[in-house]
C-alpha cells in the first residue's frame, strides 16, 4: 500500500481572526484516517496572494497530496485560484457546464447575475472538474509535479459531499487499498501524566500497532491507542486487546473511553442505584453543578445545588452553625462538612457534595489563595468525608480544578459505595 504524506490548507482570513472554527481540516482528518491516509499538516492562511502562494510552495515541497478548501468564490479575496496559478504557471479555464449551472441558478431565482459569478467557474486547464451538487464553485483534482492537489468549496456542506463523492475514492485508488486507522481515547483520572507514562512504560516503549500516545487534559489524562488494519474489525480487535492490558494496571483511574465524560458516569451510577446528589457550592458557584445538568436526563439524579458564597447565606439558607462559622470559619474541612449535610437534607437527596475555599487573588480567614475544601455526606450512612487541597493558578483555574477534582472525589465514593 502506498503511503501519502497529505496536508490540508485552509483558505480564509475569518479562520484566523477566529470568527469561525476550521470543523473542514477536523473532518477530513478524521474521515481520511479511515482510508490510511497520514495528514502531516494543518495550515491556516489568510486572504493574500502573496502569503497563499507561499503556503502552497511549502506545501508542494513537504507532502504527496494538498487539499485545499475556500477560496474559490465569486469575490476578489478568493484567491486560491489565483495564487496556485502564479506557483504553477497552469493556464485557467471557464467550466462551461459550471457556467451553464450558475446562470440557470439566476434565471431561475429572477435575478441579475452580477459579472463576478462568472468567477466561480474557472478551473484548471486538464483538472478533473468535480460537480458540486450543494452549491455553485465546482471543485478541482491537479495533477502537477507528481503531486495531487484538491481543491473544495470552504462552505461545510459543499466541501463535504465533494470529499465524499469523488475526492475520497480518488485517494483511495492512488493508496491501491483502503486501510482503516481507528482510533481509541481512554479517559483516567486522579493520576497524573507522568506516574501514568511510569506505569505503562514498556507498553509505549514497544508500541507498534496499536500506538500508545499520552496526552494531558483539563479535566485530566488520556490516552489515545491508534491501530491500523485493511479490516476495520481486526483494527477493532487491536484496540479492544491493548486497552485490556491498559485496564490491568490502571483500571482503577479509568473512568471512560471515547466521549463519555466523568459527569456522565456519575449520573449513570446514580440513576442506576435510584440515589440523588445534591450541591451547596461557595467558591465553585455553580460550576459543579452546570457540569452534571449538560447531561441528559440528568434531572432523575441531580436535585439542585444551593450557591452559597455569601456568609449570610451559608447561615440563613443552609443553616450551618453560628459556633462553626465563628470557631471554625468558612473555609474548613468542618463548614465543609455542614454544607453537604444541610444542602443534601434541605433538597431530600441521597448525598450532598459541597465546596468551599479561596478562589483568590486575596487571603481569606488566614487561608491562602487555592485552598479548598470538598465534602460528600452520604445520608443513608450517615457519615460524611471530607479532602482538603491546594491548587495553584488564577482565580478561575482553581474553581475549574475544584470542580474536577470534586467529580474525582463523588465518582471514586459512588464507585466504593454503590452495588
Amino acid at each position: 500500500m502506498k503511503q501519502l504524506k497529505t496536508e490540508i490548507v485552509a483558505v480564509g482570513t475569518e479562520l484566523l481572526l477566529g470568527q469561525i472554527s476550521n470543523t473542514n481540516a477536523q473532518w477530513l482528518s478524521q474521515q481520511l484516517a479511515l482510508f490510511g491516509v497520514n495528514v502531516y499538516h494543518h495550515t491556516v492562511v489568510g486572504d493574500n496572494l502573496q502569503r497563499v502562494k507561499t503556503v502552497f510552495n511549502q506545501a508542494h515541497a513537504r507532502s504527496d497530496v494538498i487539499i485545499v478548501t475556500g477560496g474559490l468564490g465569486p469575490t476578489d479575496d478568493d484567491l486560491t485560484r489565483e495564487a496556485f496559478q502564479a506557483m504553477s504557471g497552469m493556464d485557467i479555464v471557464e467550466h462551461e457546464p459550471s457556467m451553464d449551472k450558475i446562470t440557470a441558478f439566476f434565471t431561475k431565482r429572477g435575478t441579475n447575475m452580477t459579472p463576478n459569478n462568472r468567477k466561480q467557474a474557472r478551473v484548471f486547464a486538464g483538472a478533473s472538474v468535480l460537480e458540486n451538487h450543494a452549491g455553485m464553485a465546482p471543485g478541482m483534482i491537479v495533477t502537477y509535479e507528481e503531486k495531487t492537489w484538491v481543491f473544495l468549496p470552504g462552505v461545510p456542506r459543499e466541501m463535504k459531499h465533494l470529499a465524499s463523492t469523488s475526492v475520497f475514492p480518488y485517494l483511495q485508488n492512488l493508496t491501491g487499498e483502503k486501510q482503516v486507522i481507528k482510533s481509541m481515547i481512554l479517559k483516567f483520572i486522579g493520576i497524573g501524566e507522568s506516574q501514568l507514562e511510569h506505569e505503562l512504560y514498556d507498553l509505549i516503549q514497544n508500541q507498534s500497532n496499536p500506538t500508545l500516545a499520552p496526552l494531558a487534559q483539563e479535566s485530566g489524562v488520556v490516552i489515545r491507542l491508534t491501530a491500523r488494519h485493511n479490516s476495520e474489525t481486526e483494527a477493532n480487535s487491536l484496540l479492544e486487546q491493548t486497552k485490556a492490558q491498559v485496564e490491568d494496571r490502571l483500571g482503577e483511574y479509568l473512568f471512560g473511553v471515547d466521549e463519555q465524560t466523568i459527569e456522565q458516569q456519575i449520573i449513570d451510577l446514580l440513576k442506576s442505584s435510584g440515589k440523588t446528589i445534591a450541591a451547596a457550592e461557595s467558591l465553585t458557584g455553580g460550576m459543579f453543578t452546570d457540569k452534571l445538568v449538560s447531561i441528559s436526563g440528568a434531572s432523575a439524579a441531580c436535585k439542585g445545588s444551593i450557591v452559597c458564597y455569601d456568609t449570610d447565606v451559608k447561615r440563613k439558607v443552609l443553616g450551618i452553625s453560628e459556633e462553626v462559622l465563628v470557631e471554625d470559619g468558612t473555609v474548613s474541612e468542618a463548614c465543609a462538612e455542614q454544607m453537604a449535610e444541610k444542602v443534601s437534607g434541605l433538597l431530600g437527596s441521597s448525598f450532598g457534595i459541597s465546596f468551599t475555599g479561596v478562589a483568590g487573588p486575596m487571603s481569606i480567614e488566614d487561608h491562602q489563595p487555592g485552598t479548598v475544601f470538598v465534602s460528600i455526606y452520604d445520608h443513608v450512612n450517615k457519615r460524611s468525608e471530607t479532602k482538603g487541597y491546594h491548587f495553584h493558578g488564577d482565580r478561575n483555574s482553581v474553581r475549574h480544578r475544584a470542580t474536577i477534582k470534586g467529580l474525582e472525589f463523588l465518582f471514586n465514593y459512588l464507585n466504593s459505595t454503590i452495588e
